[in-house]
């Protein structure tokens, strides 16, 4: 019923790049850490960099767990489901890191993302995963269910925000610095985001 993948591409890729939601999940080395699993689908977000390398913007949130995972140990599975069409499920399990604003290869990945306009989302880092396996299932017990739009709350927030108050905004947020389970979250000061290239 599974099938394993060598590389991202073909209807593989088609079918992930189509897909309005995927799902991301960490966790800390520690086992009495907490397990995060996130749901991402702001349009434009998701890009496949090549065969094995795939990455995501990460807006800004009330948490920082995938960003403190990813520093503590790179581990992230990707998921993505088929809620219309033919059934199936994706995973790519691989080892991630989270790319942030001073760092010297952010602008030419966030060249890669043109279908989002990242300033209205409190654009924080952009994670990089790069596959180690890639799977999929049957999916035969997912649901259909329909995508209508994208909220558009998130943005509308976000968009209010420049450099200052989204660092500010950062800076009150219990667990974006660290997170829930003490580790080194989100590098604060907040970078300025650079110009495009």
């Amino acid at each position: 019923m599974g099938k394993t993948y060598e590389r991202i591409d073909g209807r593989l890729r088609t079918f992930i790049e189509a897909q309005p939601i995927f799902f991301t999940a960490t966790s800390p080395l520690d086992a009495d850490g907490t397990v995060n699993l996130s749901p991402k689908g702001v349009s434009g977000s998701f890009a496949v960099l090549d065969e094995r390398t795939v990455a995501y913007l990460d807006f800004a949130g009330s948490t920082a767990e995938t960003v403190a995972h990813l520093r503590e140990n790179g581990r992230i599975t990707l998921m993505w489901c088929a809620f219309q069409g033919p059934p199936n499920i994706v995973r790519v399990h691989g080892r991630g890191e989270p790319v942030f604003r001073d760092d010297p290869r952010f602008p030419e990945l966030l060249a890669r993302f043109d279908g989002v306009d990242p300033s209205r989302h409190g654009l924080r880092a952009i994670i990089v995963v790069t596959a180690e396996l890639i799977r999929d299932t049957c999916g035969y017990g997912v649901p259909f269910m329909s995508y209508d739009e994208d909220r558009t709350l998130h943005g509308q927030y976000f968009a209010r925000k420049d450099d200052a108050s989204l660092a500010d905004y950062f800076e009150k947020k219990e667990h974006i610095a660290t997170s829930m389970d003490g580790l080194p979250g989100l590098p604060l000061p907040l970078p300025v985001m650079p110009a495009s290239p």
